[in-house]
């Protein structure tokens, strides 16, 4: 199964001619998770083909516009979509009312049920879980309450040998619960030991969402060893005493907490107009973590 994000924005609270506020689409099991929704998230949907009826979950870390202020056209662009489906947004609290007053003040009301589960951000927390992935709340370090994501993959089932399981002879009806772990038994009672019949499970992947944040390393353990880290680099160190003022991190920053978090690959984002030269957070970064990557609009990253 594919797991790609796609950057629908990349940078910091201004827009400009070629980046959009942030906003991110995880591709992972199968599921279309909407990271922020900053402005202009529905056009970059639309630009890279990204089905608007596929995203049942909106994860909001803060409520600072560049990360929200898309979403109330994206949930009435649903509506005239005729969805019928629920639509869940995970949020930091207020986000409702906000959302509701808007949606009053225009005479809109919604044929889909909208939900809201609004985080109390105090620790890390699971505030999503189906059969195949579990979601995260980490706490960030911002001016307003603000919270990262941390996307894991549940452990997969092993996956049969085929050519094993058809020299045994094994039923067809026998061979998902000897995917779900167990033996098999032959007529003159001699047992096949599971790990025999099955292949090692397909590696399960994971990715952390750190979103607005003054660098720290508190929760580094908490995604030890993620596949993908994107982390905030809003400034070059050249500005860490504006970065440490406005509770942002700089690209060298997030690289210590790409290598804190022995991370397999750092993605960088959320820049300020202020630089032109984007290389300069790379060049910056790799002093710290060598395995760095420049977000970019519509840049798609496969992890496998």
């Amino acid at each position: 199964m594919p797991f790609k994000l796609t950057i629908l924005g990349c940078g910091a609270a201004t827009p400009t001619s070629i980046q959009n506020p942030t906003a991110q689409v995880l591709q992972m099991a199968e599921r279309f998770f909407l990271i922020d929704c900053g402005e202009g998230t529905q056009v970059a949907l639309r630009k890279n083909k990204v089905k608007f009826n596929k995203i049942d979950n909106i994860f909001i870390s803060h409520l600072h516009g560049d990360h929200y202020f898309g979403l109330i056209g994206l949930l009435s662009s649903f509506h005239l979509l005729a969805r019928k489906k629920p639509l869940t947004v995970h949020c930091p609290q207020n986000l409702r009312k906000l959302i509701e007053f808007q949606l009053r003040v225009s005479g809109t009301k919604l044929n889909y049920p909208l939900v809201f589960n609004e985080v109390k951000i105090t620790e890390p927390l699971r505030i999503y879980e189906d059969k195949m992935v579990e979601v995260y709340s980490i706490p960030l370090n911002h001016s307003i309450a603000t919270q990262g994501f941390y996307f894991v993959e549940k452990k997969k089932p092993r996956t049969l040998n085929g050519r094993v399981c058809n020299d045994y002879n094994i039923p067809v009806y026998l061979r998902n619960k000897i995917k779900e772990g167990a033996d098999f038994t032959l007529e003159n009672g001699e047992i096949i030991p599971n790990s025999e019949l099955t292949l090692p499970s397909p590696p399960s992947h994971s990715y952390a969402f750190f979103s607005d944040t003054a660098y720290s390393d508190q929760y580094a353990s908490f995604i030890k060893g993620v596949d993908l880290l994107y982390h905030e680099s809003t400034f070059l160190n050249t500005e860490s005493e504006l970065a440490q003022k406005t509770k942002h991190s700089t690209a060298k920053d997030a690289a210590k907490m790409a290598k804190n978090a022995s991370a397999k690959k750092l993605l960088l984002g959320h820049y300020s107009v202020r630089y032109e030269n984007r290389s300069e957070f790379s060049k910056e970064a790799k002093t710290v973590f060598e395995n760095v990557q420049l977000s970019s609009d519509g840049l798609v990253i496969n992890v496998n």
